[in-house]
């Protein structure tokens, strides 16, 4: 895959409201676990923090890959 394929793909995923719709969800979802888990559940409660950070970090590398394209000046087809 091409530098200009990956950025067009990250663009196509981030910016589709489905796409921002579930990932929200997910995030949300898995934080109000955190929330819910009883106070002696580390491994719960660690589970679900590392997957808000998983979401997150997906997220963070979507806007980056789009970020990288603007500052090369290597913008991909919209």
């Amino acid at each position: 895959m091409t530098p200009e394929q990956k950025t067009a793909a990250a663009r196509n995923l981030i910016e589709n409201p489905l796409t921002l719709l579930l990932l929200h969800e997910m995030e949300q979802d898995a934080v109000d676990a955190i929330i819910g888990a009883k106070i002696t559940d580390d491994a719960k409660r660690a589970a679900y923090a590392a997957e808000v950070r998983a979401i997150r970090n997906f997220r963070d590398t979507l806007n980056l890959l789009l970020e990288e394209a603007k500052a090369s000046g290597t913008r991909a087809p919209a």
